[in-house]
C-alpha cells in the first residue's frame, strides 16, 4: 500500500492508538511496523487468532506480560566480550521467571484459546539459567556463596574490618584532644581521623587530605596502614572472584542467547496481539469474511476515528457492479462513508477488527487508492483541479483489478461540462480496468450515467429536509439530491429567487443530457458495458430523448438573442448575441468570448424565455462588462469628455 493512500485514510493515526495499548517496546515495535497484508490466508489467520485474544480478553482473562525492563539493552551484548553487571542479570532473571509465569498461563488455556496459547508453547524453559543467575545474585549483589573463594574472602575480609575498626576507636580515644571532631572518615577507600592542623605532628600518619578552610587535615594514623593495605589487597582479591563469577554467568547467558531471543519474539507478539485485542474490544469490533470476489458488504460500519458516536452505515459493492456513486448535500457524510470503507478495508487487511456488524464481508485488495481532499497547495499553485488532476493521473498509473480506488467530489473545480465528461470517461477506465470504485459526486449527469450503465449503482446519503440536517445513513440503489433549494430557502433567499432557480435548473436538466452522452445510431463509445446495457433496458443513457424534428436546426430567422445553443464540435454552451447574418453565421458568447459560427454548426439548448424574467430583461447585464454598463449609463444622461466604449472586433 501506498504512504499516500494509507495517510488519506489517517491510517497512521490508528497506529498511534494501537501504540497506546502495548506495553512493552517490541509490542510498540511491531505495530509501528503493521501495514496492510494481500495474502488472504494470512489475513484470515491474523484476524482469526486477534478475535480469539479478544475474547480472551473478555472473559476477564489477564495475560501476565513479562518484564522487558533493561532487555533491550542487554540483547545486543551478548557475544560481545562484554560482562553482564549484576543489575543486567536481575533483569535477565526476572524476564526468564516472567516468561514462566506466561507460559504457564497459556498451558491453562490452550483448549479455549488454542491460537493465541500456542506462542506460549513455543517458548523455551530457560528455568537452569534462571537458577543459575539466581544461585549467584540477589537483588543486583553477588552473594558469599557464589563461589568457595568468594566465601571465603569475604569471611577474611570481614575479620579485617573488624580489627580495623576496634584499632579506629582506640585512636579516637587516644587523639581524642587533636581531633576537630570525633568521627573517622575515608578519603580514597582509606580510613583518616578529622586532625586539626596546629596539632598535626601528634598524630603520626600521612595527610590524605585537608578542608577547604585548611583548618583540619585528614591523616591516616600510621598504625592503620598495614591494616588498610591488608584489607584494600583482600578487596583486590574479592573484586577479581566475583568478576570471575559474572563472566562465568555471562557465557551461560551466551549459550542460551538464541532462545533468549525466542521468548522475547513470543513476548513481542503477545504484547501486539493483546494490543490488537484491547483496541478491538474498544471500538467493538468483529473478525470480517475474507471474500476473494472484490466483494464490499459492510453492516452497521462506524469509522473509528469520529469522535461523537457515528450512525452506523450499510455499504455494498458486488454482486452485479463493482462502481458505486454516493450522491447527497455537502456535510452529510459521504467523505465520512468514503473513508470508513477504505479504512476498514486497511484495517481488516492488517489483521484488525473492523467496526462493524457480524456478517460483514471484505474483499482483499493489493492497494488501495484515493483522491479524498482537494489538496490544494498555495505554494506550488496548485488549483483544486489541477490538485484533483494530479491524484486521478498518479491513481491510473497504480490501478488494476485489485485496487479499491476512492474518489470524492468527482468533476469538482472546474467547467461543469468539461469536468463531467473527464469524471465518466476516468470512471469507464476503471471500470475497464477491473477497479472497484467508490465514489462521490454532485452533478446529476454523472449521476445519470450510474443509473443507466452496467457495473454501477447509485446510493446516497439520507437528508432530513425539515431540520435541515444530515442522517447520515447511506440509502443503496437511489441517486440523491444535494438539497441546494431547500437549503437555501431555510436559510432566507427569497422565495421568489428560488422559484425562478427551479425553472431555469429544470431548464438546463432538460436540455443538457445530450450533450452528456452524445451518441448517435450505429456509433461506437459510451460505457464499457454499452451492449449489455442495451440488453438490459431499451433505452440508451440518455435522459431526454428528443424526436428529430426537436433535435433539426432552426431556421434563422427563429433564433433570438440571449438564446443558449450547444455547439458540438467544442462540447459548449454559448448564447446567442447576434443573429445570423445573409450567410447564415451566429455571433455567439462563451464565458465571455465572443465567436462567430454558421447556425447550421449549432443546436437548440435553452430558450431564452426560460432563462430571463420578461421580454424587458436588460441583456448587456449577460454580454457586457460591469465597466462598460456603467460607461453607458452615464453617457445616456450626459456628454462625458474623452468617455469611450471599445467593442471587439468580431461585434
Amino acid at each position: 500500500m501506498r504512504p499516500y493512500s494509507l495517510n488519506k485514510l489517517e491510517y497512521p493515526r490508528i497506529i498511534e492508538l494501537l501504540s497506546s495499548y502495548a506495553t512493552t517496546y517490541l509490542g510498540k515495535s511491531r505495530i509501528q511496523r503493521l501495514e496492510p497484508l494481500t495474502d488472504k490466508e494470512t489475513i484470515r489467520h491474523r484476524l482469526k487468532e486477534t478475535a480469539e485474544a479478544c475474547r480472551l480478553l473478555a472473559r476477564g482473562g489477564h495475560p501476565p506480560m513479562p518484564s522487558l525492563e533493561g532487555m533491550e539493552t542487554l540483547m545486543p551484548l551478548l557475544g560481545t566480550g562484554y560482562v553482564l553487571s549484576e543489575q543486567e542479570f536481575g533483569h535477565l532473571a526476572q524476564f526468564i521467571r516472567s516468561c514462566e509465569q506466561l507460559q504457564q498461563y497459556m498451558a491453562a488455556k490452550k483448549t479455549e484459546s488454542p491460537l493465541v496459547a500456542g506462542y506460549g508453547m513455543s517458548m523455551f524453559d530457560l528455568k537452569p539459567l534462571r537458577v543459575a543467575i539466581e544461585a549467584c545474585i540477589d537483588r543486583a549483589i553477588i552473594v558469599d556463596t557464589a563461589s568457595s573463594e568468594l566465601h571465603k574472602l569475604r569471611k577474611i575480609i570481614r575479620a579485617s574490618e573488624e580489627k580495623l575498626q576496634k584499632k579506629l576507636e582506640g585512636l579516637l580515644s587516644k587523639h581524642s584532644a587533636s581531633l576537630q571532631e570525633r568521627l573517622v572518615s575515608q578519603r580514597g577507600g582509606r580510613y583518616v581521623l578529622p586532625v586539626k592542623r596546629e596539632y598535626r605532628k601528634r598524630v603520626p600518619g600521612t595527610v590524605l587530605d585537608e578542608s577547604a578552610s585548611g583548618q583540619t587535615v585528614f591523616v591516616e594514623p600510621a598504625e592503620l596502614a598495614g591494616l588498610q593495605m591488608e584489607l584494600n589487597e583482600l578487596r583486590l582479591r574479592e573484586n577479581r572472584e566475583e568478576l570471575q563469577i559474572l563472566a562465568r554467568l555471562t557465557g551461560e547467558a551466551e549459550a542460551c542467547k538464541q532462545e533468549v531471543s525466542v521468548n522475547l519474539d513470543a513476548v513481542g507478539h503477545y504484547d501486539f496481539l493483546f494490543a490488537k485485542a484491547k483496541w478491538g474490544l474498544v471500538v467493538q469490533g468483529i473478525a470480517p469474511e475474507l471474500d476473494g470476489d472484490r466483494i464490499i458488504e459492510l453492516k452497521e460500519a462506524r469509522h473509528p476515528l469520529v469522535a461523537a458516536k457515528p450512525v452506523p452505515l450499510d455499504i455494498r459493492i458486488g454482486n452485479g457492479y463493482r462502481t458505486l456513486l454516493i450522491t447527497g448535500p455537502n456535510t452529510g457524510g459521504k467523505t465520512v462513508a468514503l473513508k470508513t470503507a477504505g479504512l476498514l478495508v486497511l484495517l481488516a487487511q492488517s489483521g484488525l477488527l473492523i467496526p462493524a456488524g457480524e456478517g460483514s464481508r471484505i474483499g482483499v485488495f493489493q492497494s488501495v487508492e484515493v483522491d479524498i481532499g482537494d489538496g490544494q497547495s498555495l505554494d506550488a499553485s496548485l488549483s483544486t483541479f489541477s490538485s484533483h488532476l494530479r491524484n486521478v493521473i498518479d491513481i491510473l498509473a497504480h490501478a488494476g483489478p485489485s485496487t479499491l480506488v476512492l474518489l470524492d467530489e468527482l468533476a469538482a473545480g472546474t467547467d461543469p461540462g468539461e469536468g463531467v465528461g473527464l469524471s465518466i470517461a476516468v470512471l469507464e477506465e476503471l471500470y475497464r480496468r477491473g477497479c472497484v470504485v467508490m465514489a462521490t459526486t454532485h452533478f446529476n449527469e454523472i449521476k445519470e450515467y450510474a443509473r443507466v450503465s452496467n457495473g454501477f449503482r447509485n446510493a446516497r446519503m439520507a437528508f432530513d429536509e425539515e431540520t435541515l440536517s444530515p442522517i447520515y445513513r447511506l440509502d443503496m440503489g437511489e441517486a440523491g439530491n444535494s438539497y441546494a433549494f431547500v437549503i437555501a430557502a431555510k436559510l432566507g433567499i427569497p422565495k421568489p429567487i428560488i422559484e425562478r432557480a427551479g425553472i431555469v435548473a429544470n431548464a438546463l436538466k432538460s436540455r443538457r443530457d445530450e450533450a452528456v452522452f452524445p451518441r448517435e445510431a450505429g456509433t461506437e463509445g459510451g460505457s464499457p458495458a454499452k451492449a449489455e446495457e442495451d440488453k438490459r433496458r431499451p433505452a440508451a443513457p440518455t435522459a431526454d430523448r428528443r424526436s428529430k424534428s426537436e433535435q433539426s436546426k432552426r431556421e434563422p430567422s427563429k433564433w433570438s438573442v440571449g438564446d443558449v445553443v450547444y455547439i458540438p464540435h467544442l462540447r459548449k454552451p454559448a448564447v446567442v448575441f447576434r443573429l445570423p447574418d445573409e450567410r447564415g453565421n451566429l455571433i455567439v458568447q462563451i464565458q465571455k468570448q465572443k465567436l462567430k459560427v454558421n447556425h447550421k454548426r449549432v443546436r437548440p439548448y435553452i430558450d431564452k424565455k426560460l432563462l430571463y424574467p420578461g421580454e424587458s430583461y436588460d441583456l448587456d447585464i449577460v454580454f457586457d462588462t460591469v465597466d462598460n454598463r456603467k460607461k453607458r449609463h452615464q453617457m445616456s444622461k450626459r456628454h462625458v469628455e474623452g468617455l469611450t466604449i471599445e467593442r471587439p472586433p468580431e461585434e
